[in-house]
């Protein structure tokens, strides 16, 4: 068994959060918690706000009750945060993505705070488990199942700081729109853009079954049915085909040679076409 819990598939952020946890000097401690969070021992856990509460399976055959909580972060210092979000285009775009920005710490720093918690006791925990120590084995899982969490939704990290993910994205919706209508045309990129145009809320989002309806008819002139310029077919990107060029029944003589393959199969491509455009062109609607 190694010293930390590791996961393939466990993202940054969350390996990060165990990385902190264990660097508390809870490595021993934590040895239990581990195979309780593999055991599956973390019967559910529930956010509340802030504050996350759990039901842990232990020796006894009632479930023991955790909670746990981070400090949030007050209205002001939540503010700072998505004002320094807001000035880079990637981490609005990451966050839209579901993705944690791989220097996201540095704009909490940078705001006098910390993501993560900085020592063990920015971390309020308690367990029903008679165990005095803190964390206890059944604390202990939890924190290891929170970075599951975390991998699934990073802002469920974010949630423990006092901010949902419907506000954070809110938040950055309307300072970009802000920060927008203030700048320059000349000096906006593309990239800003774009990110603005796919943060904007969507009055009637699109449905997939509705993706080729269109309820007012295209305007004549923009709709343009012409053959492709171009002769190539499918058939002359892929190049020979290996087709048997035997001939099971001999051409009678004095008979035209046959059309090989490739030819037969060009020609109907070409019908197909021409027989495409026409139809495109003679249908109304």
């Amino acid at each position: 068994m190694t010293d930390t819990y590791t996961q393939p598939n466990r993202e940054w952020w969350a390996q990060r959060w165990i990385d902190v946890l264990e660097s508390f000097g809870w490595r021993r401690r934590l040895e239990r918690a581990r195979n309780y969070a593999r055991q599956g021992n973390v019967l559910n856990i529930d956010y509340n706000g802030h504050k996350v509460s759990a039901r842990v399976q232990g020796t006894a055959p009632e479930p023991y009750k955790v909670s746990l909580s981070l400090e949030p972060f007050t209205d002001e210092q939540w503010g700072y945060v998505i004002e320094s979000m807001s000035q880079q285009a990637i981490f609005s775009a990451k966050l839209l993505a579901g993705e944690m920005p791989q220097n996201i710490e540095k704009v909490f720093t940078e705001n006098g705070l910390s993501l993560f918690p900085f020592t063990k006791f920015d971390i309020r925990s308690r367990c029903s488990c008679p165990d005095p120590a803190n964390p206890c084995k059944h604390i202990g899982a939890v924190y290891y199942v929170l970075g599951d969490r975390f991998s699934e939704d990073p802002f469920v990290l974010f949630q423990l700081r006092g901010r949902t993910k419907e506000q954070i994205i809110e938040s950055l919706r309307q300072m970009r729109s802000l920060n927008s209508a203030t700048r320059h045309e000349s000096t906006a990129t593309p990239e800003d853009e774009i990110v603005v145009q796919a943060m904007a809320p969507r009055a009637n989002p699109l449905q997939i079954e509705q993706f080729w309806h269109y309820n007012e008819q295209l305007e004549p002139s923009l709709v343009v049915i012409a053959p492709s310029p171009r002769s190539e077919t499918v058939l002359d990107v892929l190049g020979p085909i290996p087709l048997n060029s035997g001939v099971a029944n001999p051409t009678p003589p004095n008979s035209p040679a046959p059309a090989s393959p490739m030819e037969s199969l060009k020609a109907i491509y070409q019908e197909v076409s021409l027989y495409a455009v026409q139809t495109a062109m003679t249908t109304n609607g």
